[in-house]
C-alpha cells in the first residue's frame, strides 16, 4: 500500500469543538480527528469521510495529511464509531516518521483445513510486532493445512513478514486443533428420561396418600 498515493488526504483544521459541531461535520459528510504524536500539541482537523472510511477498512492503515500545504504521516490507532449505527464518531492519528519503527497489532489469518473431523480455532486473533511504520503488514498468516487434534501454534511459531520483530510473548497460543464437542442432544435426552423416571418413582406415593 503506497504511502505516495493512495492514503493522501486533504485534511482541514478545526477550531470548534463539542458534540453539537462534530455532529454538523458528520453532517457534512466530515470525520472529526486528533492528530498527536512526538511531544508535539495534538491538532485537531476535519477528514473527508467518504474517502477515509474506505482507507481504514484495513488494520493499522496509514494516512498522508495534508494540512495547510505541509504534509504529516498518521497511523490510525483507533476509530469510534456508534455502537447502533456504526457511523464513524471519531478517528485518533498518531504522527509517525518514515522509517520509524513503531509497535502494532496486527491481525493473525488462518489458511488451510485442519485433519478432517477437527476444527482450527484461532485463540489469538492480533499479535503485537515491531515494524517500520511505512512497511506495516496487513496480516500475519498461519497455515493450519493437515495439523491433527491437539496441535498447537504460539506466538514464536508464527512466520513473520521481513522486518516484522514479535513484540508478544512467544508462548501466548495462536490456534488450536481439536475434535468438536459432544453433541448436547444426548445430555438433554437423559436429562428429560431422568426427570419422567423421577415422577414415575412419585407417583405411587401420591396415589397412596389419597
Amino acid at each position: 500500500m503506497s504511502t505516495e498515493t493512495d492514503t493522501k488526504v486533504v485534511a482541514e483544521l478545526r477550531e470548534q469543538f463539542g458534540k453539537g459541531f462534530a455532529r454538523r461535520l458528520r453532517a457534512a459528510g466530515k470525520i472529526p480527528a486528533v492528530i498527536y504524536g512526538h511531544g508535539t500539541d495534538p491538532v485537531h482537523v476535519a477528514l473527508p469521510g467518504h474517502q477515509v472510511s474506505l482507507l481504514i477498512r484495513r488494520a493499522n492503515a496509514l494516512l498522508e495529511l495534508e494540512i495547510d500545504g505541509k504534509q504529516q504521516l498518521t497511523l490510525v490507532k483507533d476509530v469510534q464509531k456508534d455502537p447502533v449505527h456504526q457511523i464513524i464518531e471519531h478517528i485518533d492519528l498518531l504522527v509517525v516518521k518514515k522509517g520509524e519503527k513503531i509497535q502494532v497489532d496486527v491481525p493473525v489469518s488462518v489458511t488451510g483445513e485442519p485433519f478432517s473431523g477437527t476444527i482450527a480455532t484461532l485463540e489469538y486473533t492480533t499479535v503485537t510486532v515491531e515494524v517500520e511504520a511505512t512497511h506495516i503488514p496487513q496480516n500475519v498468516e498461519v497455515s493450519v493445512e493437515g495439523l491433527e487434534d491437539g496441535s498447537h501454534i504460539t506466538a514464536g511459531e508464527l512466520t513473520l513478514p521481513r522486518g516484522a520483530v514479535l513484540v508478544t510473548d512467544p508462548e501466548t497460543l495462536v490456534v488450536a486443533v481439536a475434535l468438536p464437542p459432544a453433541p448436547v442432544e444426548d445430555e438433554a435426552e437423559e436429562s428429560e428420561e431422568g426427570a419422567e423416571a423421577a415422577d414415575s418413582d412419585e407417583a405411587p406415593a401420591e396415589e397412596s396418600a389419597e
